[in-house]
């Protein structure tokens, strides 16, 4: 299965728009946002747990990271709220679900393979940090090292806010919107742009919350086998 599988082209997700597909585990749907492969894939997805769901225990032979977007996700590690951002290593496992049902975004087979770092935050302890350098810009940093830049930026009332030159950006909207491209992105909309195609974006009236990845579509991707 492909799904905005050129990771040369620009790609746009308005995930509200999108109906939710089950997945192979009762009570586990999907919004996908790209794919490559079948049940095995790298893969960027809105995954909702309805309540009392679970899945079998499983490895994360590629490595796992989402951020919860409502409800609280468990798993034998702990129960992570809303705000909460986990990466899970390449060969870690857990048996993830939902008492009270959630809704985390996904990112599955897209660690470097030696990386053996855990993540676990809850950005409603973090405060934001301005950005002397970008005017209406103040962020949560999630993860950072060589090869990509994970955080969550917070751009007040219709800030400007531009990227002109990059390895690649994931944007995903948490709260509020802005405008690229001439198109407008509301809450769960993603926004996905090749290494070096600028970024010029403006943040709504009531200015955006957003998630973004950076850094991370230049280098060589693994495949799942």
């Amino acid at each position: 299965m492909d799904i905005n599988a050129d990771f040369t082209k620009r790609a746009v997700v308005h995930a509200a728009q999108v109906d939710w597909v089950a997945s192979p585990t009762a009570g586990v749907d999907r919004r996908m946002l790209d794919r490559i492969g079948d049940e095995v894939a790298r893969a960027t997805t809105i995954v909702r747990y309805a309540p009392g769901s679970r899945f079998p225990s499983h490895v994360h032979a590629g490595g796992e990271e989402f951020l919860v977007l409502d409800g609280v996700f468990e798993d034998e590690h702990g129960d992570f709220p809303t705000g909460s951002y986990i990466r899970n290593p390449p060969d870690s496992s857990h048996t993830p679900g939902s008492e009270a049902g959630c809704v985390i975004l996904v990112k599955l087979w897209q660690f470097d393979p030696a990386d053996r770092t855990e993540v676990r935050i809850d950005t409603n302890k973090m405060v934001p940090v301005a950005q002397a350098d970008r005017p209406g810009v103040s962020l949560i940093p999630l993860f950072h090292d060589s090869a990509e830049d994970v955080r969550i930026e917070i751009w007040s009332p219709e800030a400007e806010v531009s990227v002109p030159a990059h390895k690649g950006v994931e944007l995903f909207v948490l709260e509020g919107g802005f405008a690229e491209a001439g198109e407008a992105f509301a809450k769960h909309s993603w926004l996905r742009l090749p290494p070096n195609m600028p970024l010029v974006a403006r943040a709504g009236p009531q200015g955006a919350r957003v998630w973004s990845k950076s850094g991370h579509l230049a280098a060589p991707w693994s495949l799942p086998a």
